[in-house]
């Protein structure tokens, strides 16, 4: 038993280091928290806001001194991981990160880094070392005892969680495309109430045909509740690309489809945003930003760039990036692209195929093409928005509401990243160059620099009382990858 003097000079040092632990190594003389959370999709949310606010374990005192174990993966895991707390695996309750690598294999992995199990499609075989791959995040459903995944077949896989064995009751698997080797599935996949998101894009260089496609499907029946097709949005089944006379409106932001889950009318409307292609307000629908009905049947606002058409003719992308909800009513959202600008657009005022009506127009930093997702952080009453791209970081103060929303600079710095995630009160950004930057994100001021290696699109996650940063660049082909993790 410890002296009472011992135990209030514990609970004081928690107290000073910010922590609001439940568990407390009083040996040791510091605290540990016990965080609890699952991180169960891309980006926390189903509305992809990446913010995580519950205590993590990560402080600003002990950011700087996290130590480092580095796992080796049977493939490259260009995205990100997720994350279950407290579940079955083997026989055993365990915490655990799972990720999709390029190539369709899924992984679990402890919180210490030994890999759990391996899933590895009957297809891998054909298309392992090619040009054919996926970079989406996978998602956990609900009740968390299954992952959803995809490969770069085109097929959406339902796995156990207890031993990452592929369950093929009903429609599973299910498949998003008719044409894999044309039709990438690139983003995230995402879940709301059940329904699982699945969106499509092409791969580098553009090679027709292809078409974004929106697909919905039911995570209790594998049944396809929905198709939405970027071109030909007048056929609502999953179209053989061929048959729709254009090409192209990739829809591969890092976010995929994003929801918009606040109450009222609009709730579980989705939010997409297309790369180049043809657009003339009614079936096609090219470099646009998007607003569906929750099951993807039909379109309720939408926006496109009066300079559209050059947009599509330079192969500058409005949907290089997804719509980041930065105020829940309307919803106004902020859209980057390849052409080096932020637009916010307050969706609420907007028809259905009229050019223009953004409500302001900013550069990216250093005018970059911008491919990741912004954060979006509510601290008190304050609205933050980070935004990262290959030039630097920049944060912005958000004022006003619906036409009258206004993003103002607050503070930036030239370091490189991906899509940026504010975790129990610290802000985390993956430099693809090889290291990860922690910041405070109200002042930018940096807290540490942690190293590791480069990557591409990868963004890491902060759960389980760890960081797991994934890095390596899908298109180098390779078959074997790493996962970071950082812990106390």
């Amino acid at each position: 038993m410890l002296a009472p003097r011992r135990i209030l000079f514990a609970l004081a040092a928690a107290l000073l280091a910010g922590c609001s632990a439940a568990a407390l190594h009083v040996g040791a003389a510091r605290a540990v928290s016990a965080p609890t959370y699952s991180w169960t999709r891309f980006n926390v949310s189903s509305a992809r806001f990446g913010t995580e606010p519950n205590a993590t374990g990560i402080t600003a005192a002990n950011v700087a001194s996290l130590q480092r174990t580095t796992v080796h993966l049977p493939g490259t895991v260009d995205s990100s991981p997720i994350f279950l707390h407290g579940v079955t695996v083997g026989g055993s309750t365990r915490n655990i990160f799972v990720v999709t690598t390029t190539y369709g294999r899924t992984v679990a992995i402890s919180a210490k880094g030994d890999i759990l199990w391996t899933y590895t499609p009957h297809s891998y075989s054909d298309y392992a070392g090619s040009d054919q791959i996926t970079t989406a995040t996978p998602v956990a459903d609900p009740t968390h005892r299954f992952i959803f995944a995809a490969t770069p077949s085109g097929w959406i896989h339902k796995l156990s969680v207890a031993n990452g064995r592929e369950i093929k009751s009903g429609p599973w698997p299910v498949q998003v495309t008719t044409l894999p080797t044309r039709e990438k599935i690139a983003s995230a996949l995402n879940t709301y109430r059940n329904r699982l998101y699945v969106t499509t894009g092409g791969y580098i260089g553009d090679q027709p045909p292809y078409q974004g496609h929106v697909v919905v499907i039911s995570m209790l029946t594998g049944k396809r509740l929905g198709v939405w097709n970027s071109l030909c949005s007048g056929t609502h089944h999953l179209l053989r690309p061929a048959r729709c006379p254009k090409s192209d409106s990739a829809i591969f932001g890092r976010s995929g489809a994003v929801i918009d889950t606040r109450t009222g009318a609009s709730r579980g409307n989705i939010l997409v945003a297309t790369g180049n292609g043809y657009w003339n307000g009614r079936q096609y629908w090219g470099d646009s930003v998007l607003e569906l009905s929750p099951k993807g049947g039909g379109l309720v606002h939408t926006f496109t760039p009066t300079d559209q058409a050059q947009l599509d003719a330079t192969d500058t992308d409005v949907g290089s990036t997804s719509p980041a909800i930065i105020r829940k009513r309307g919803p106004v959202v902020l859209q980057g692209g390849k052409d080096g600008k932020l637009r916010v657009i307050s969706m609420a005022r907007q028809g259905v195929g009229h050019l223009g009506g953004s409500v302001q127009t900013l550069s990216t930093p250093g005018g970059a093409e911008l491919f990741s997702s912004p954060a979006v952080w509510k601290q008190g009453k304050t609205t933050w928005v980070f935004v990262s791209d290959s030039s630097g970081t920049d944060a912005y103060r958000v004022s006003g509401k619906g036409r009258f929303t206004r993003l103002h600079h607050a503070w930036g710095n030239g370091t490189a990243g991906t899509s940026p995630i504010v975790a129990g009160g610290l802000l985390f950004i993956y430099d693809p160059g090889g290291s990860l930057e922690v910041y405070a994100p109200g002042t930018g001021h940096q807290l540490a620099e942690l190293a590791v290696a480069a990557g591409h699109w990868n963004s890491p996650i902060v759960a389980g009382g760890r960081i797991a940063v994934p890095v390596g660049d899908a298109n180098n082909h390779s078959t074997t990858g790493t996962l970071y993790l950082f812990h106390p």
